[in-house]
This record gives structure tokens, C-alpha cells and sequence, in this order.
């Protein structure tokens, strides 16, 4: 199996007193009908690093590899608090909508009592986490520059900060006995954040429940200590009573048990998780190109002032029909457009004829609207039209523009183990992260050259 990087476990955040915390956990699983199959095992052996679980025995696809009673879920609701937190849900929502889920741990952390503990022993050291948040501001911008990563980050700590002072100190000074001080803390909060956004598991809605909001997000024992790989070999599946982890393929006796944490990109994982999957093994892998790039690229390809107001009115058009937004990116994945409609939408309306457009917008957008034929794949690119294609790959030289390295640079870091070996582990993630979105990039480069024919 590819090697893959592994968000660092170490010592977790509370004093346990047990020298032997999987052991302390294995017993705390039985005690709560937490089952693991006989074939699989909590182990620092075998394992990328720290712990992980490891098939003790060749394990077929389909085998059940452990199943969590729901009853055994760290959530707002079976946390020794969750009446209150049920009582004060409407005080407690926010755009995160992760707030009683941390409160939950906030009191669980500090209580001597807390049904959790032995689970606790498992986790990382919060003091260590790794995700660019926790990066000093100068490092995640050089490194991270261009990948939209910084960006992020910057409003997950906005939105952090907001959230603490507004609504979870209040919440906890309102309860000073089920709160300590030293729990009072916008480290500690920013540092659960993260844990949360790394290790808490959100239940998919019904198909007939898409209108609903979201699940809230819960802790799974046992299944947080799976990894991610985009060519995972188990999966999380939930039924009423209890959540199952199933073998998708075969896994050999030794190998370790990876999970998937949803299709990611790496700037996405890294993020997310504080980790990424190096080049290539990614298949999720993504590039963005910002939508106001686009828009950009078309103002410079005008020559008047009245074709620079009428490429405005082009865009606030596609604003209308919301196939563009300030904030929005086309995302481009290895193989495909992920963004298929809202790109060949935008780059229909950028390039057509100023009376074809006027006509479409007479229309109210509602004319022929009709799909391009086939999908856009990444080979079929070069069978769109010339000016489409110069479009799409202005964009995408504006868009190289944004890294603070060109492709040779980070190709050359990345070819050289002994250099590649003497960077930080911070580097080398980011330097993956960079990489893998260039390369797409490049990619569409090549077949975005004016002039160039449809690949056979």
C-alpha cells in the first residue's frame, strides 16, 4: 500500500495514570459493547505512525471489522450535560453549528468522572496538532501561497474567535460548576476546533432529508483511529441502533485498516486534518481556479471601454443565473471538471458574440440553454471552442501567477530525496500540497493551446 503521512498522535490531553492506554481502552470497549472483530487490532505496530488499527489476520471484503453502539458516541446528546445543552439549543447556535459538541467536550475533559476517559487516552496531544491554523502566519503564507489554504484558514480563526466570545465563554461562565477555569481557554477552544474538524464523524442525510440541516458532528471511538487514503479499504456505514466499519477489499494479514474521509483534495486534507496524501496517490486531488480569475482574464482580453462594460455585464448576468460568485472557484480534478455547468455556463456567456448575448439575456437566460454535448473530461477540453479555450487558459497562467514557486522549483525539490529528506515535515506537506495543484494546472495548459486538436 502507498505510504501515506498520518496526522501525528502522541500523548493525549488529560492525565491518565494508565501505562498501558490501549490496553485502558480495549477494556473501556468492552465494558460499552464496543466490538472489535478477533482479525483487527489497536496497535502502534504496523502502523504510518503513532496508532492505528492493523488486520491481525487476512480480512475479505465485506468482513465486519467493529460496530459502535450508538450509546458509545462522545455527542451533545449522550455527554453527562446534554439536557442542558438541549435545554439551551437556541442560545447555542451558531454558523458553525458545532458549538454544543465542544461544550460537551470542554466539561467531559475536565470531569474525574467522565464515562470517556479510557477513549481520551487515545487521542492527540492538542498542545501538537499540526493543521496550518496552527502555523505562525508568516510560515502558512509562504509555504501555503496560492493554494487557497491561508485564505481558509483565516476565516476559520475569524469565525473561531467570533464564537468563543459570543456564545461559548458566556455559556460556560453561566455554569461555573460544570466548567472549570482552566477550561475557560481560547487556545484550548481553537485546539478542540481542530480535534473536531479532524476526528468527529457527521452522519449523511437521508436521501428524502436533503431539505434538513445537517447532521451534527459526533465522536466515534475506535473508528477516529483509522486513517484516511483516497484507495481506502473500509468504510463507516450507520444503521439505527449502531455504526459498522466494513472491509471494501480484501486486506492482507499485517496491513493497516484505512478509512476514507470523503473525496478530499490535498489543500482540503491538510486543512482539515493537517495532513496530505503524497504526489500522486491523491486521486481526489483539485486545483482551483477562482472564479473572479475568469472574470479577470476576460477584462484583460478586451481592447475598449465598451467591451470592458460589456464583460461586466456578462458577469453580472452569470452572477444572475448563479453560476458564478465573488467568493466562488471552478474546481478541476485530475480527470474531470467538477464544476462542469458553472464553467462551460461562464465560458459560453464570456465568449459569445455580443448579439448572441444580448439575445440570451432578453431572454431572461431562459433560451437555449442547452448542455455541451458529453461531459467536460480533462481530454475533452480541446475540443472546445478556440475562444473558450484561450479564455480557460489565460485564467489559468493568472492563476499560476498566484504561487510563490513555479512547477520547476517544487519538481526539483520533490526530485532530490536528500534535499526533499532536509525539509520540514511542514514543508514537505505543503510542498505536496502545491504540487499536485500545479501539476493540474499544467495539465490544462497543454490542452488549452489554440491551435491544438482533440486528443485521439
Amino acid at each position: 500500500m502507498a505510504t501515506q503521512t498520518k496526522r501525528p498522535r502522541v500523548a493525549g490531553p488529560v492525565d491518565r495514570g494508565d501505562p498501558d492506554p490501549v490496553a485502558g481502552f480495549l477494556n473501556w470497549c468492552r465494558l460499552v459493547g464496543l466490538e472489535l472483530s478477533p482479525k483487527v487490532a489497536v496497535s502502534r505496530q504496523g502502523t504510518v505512525a503513532g496508532y492505528g488499527m492493523v488486520a491481525r489476520e487476512s480480512v475479505q471484503a465485506g468482513e465486519l471489522l467493529f460496530v459502535v453502539p450508538r450509546a458509545a458516541l462522545l455527542s451533545q446528546h449522550t455527554c453527562s450535560i446534554g439536557s442542558l445543552l438541549e435545554r439551551e439549543r437556541g442560545a447555542l447556535q451558531s454558523q458553525s453549528g458545532w458549538v454544543p459538541l465542544l461544550l460537551a467536550l470542554l466539561h467531559e475533559l475536565q470531569a474525574p468522572a467522565s464515562r470517556w476517559r479510557p477513549y481520551f487516552a487515545l487521542w492527540p496531544e492538542l498542545g501538537r496538532l499540526e493543521h496550518p491554523m496552527f502555523w505562525p502566519e508568516e510560515e502558512r503564507r509562504c509555504l501555503l501561497q496560492g493554494t487557497g489554504v491561508p485564505e481558509a484558514v483565516e476565516k476559520d480563526l475569524a469565525n473561531i474567535r467570533s464564537e468563543y466570545h459570543s456564545i461559548v465563554l458566556p455559556f460556560m461562565e453561566a455554569h461555573p460548576d460544570l466548567f472549570s477555569l482552566r477550561v475557560r481557554s481560547l487556545e484550548l477552544y481553537h485546539q478542540l476546533v481542530a480535534l473536531v474538524m479532524a476526528y468527529s464523524f457527521q452522519e449523511p442525510l437521508e436521501e428524502e432529508e436533503d431539505e434538513k440541516e445537517p447532521n451534527s458532528p459526533v465522536m466515534v471511538p475506535a473508528a477516529d483511529i483509522l486513517n484516511h487514503l483516497a484507495n481506502h479499504n473500509a468504510n463507516l456505514e450507520y444503521s439505527a441502533n449502531c455504526l459498522r466499519m466494513v472491509a471494501t477489499q480484501p486486506i492482507p494479514k499485517g496491513h493497516e485498516i484505512f478509512n476514507t474521509y470523503g473525496q478530499m483534495a490535498n489543500w482540503q486534507l491538510i486543512h482539515m486534518y493537517g495532513f496530505v496524501e503524497p504526489y500522486p496517490d491523491n486521486t481526489d486531488d483539485t486545483a482551483d481556479i477562482q472564479m473572479v480569475t475568469v472574470r479577470e482574464a476576460a477584462l484583460q482580453g478586451t481592447k475598449t471601454e465598451a467591451e470592458r462594460l460589456l464583460a461586466y455585464e456578462r458577469w453580472d448576468f452569470l452572477c444572475k443565473l448563479e453560476m458564478v460568485g465573488e467568493e466562488g472557484a471552478f474546481v478541476i480534478g485530475r480527470e474531470e471538471v467538477l464544476t462542469e455547468e458553472e464553467l462551460i455556463t461562464t465560458l459560453k456567456v464570456l465568449c459569445m458574440p455580443a448579439e448572441e448575448f444580448r439575445e440570451l439575456k432578453d431572454q431572461d437566460g431562459g433560451g437555449d440553454n442547452k448542455r455541451e454535448e458529453g461531459s467536460l473530461t480533462i481530454t475533452n477540453i480541446p475540443k472546445l471552442k478556440a475562444s473558450w479555450r484561450q479564455l480557460l487558459r489565460n485564467s489559468v497562467l493568472l492563476t499560476l501567477q498566484t504561487y510563490a514557486t513555479d512547477l520547476k522549483t517544487d519538481q526539483d525539490l520533490l526530485s532530490n530525496k536528500e534535499v526533499y529528506a532536509q525539509l520540514s515535515w511542514r514543508e514537505q506537506q505543503a510542498l505536496q500540497v502545491r504540487y499536485g495543484q500545479k501539476m493540474i494546472l499544467h495539465q490544462l495548459l497543454e490542452l488549452t493551446q489554440v491551435g491544438s486538436f482533440p486528443v485521439p
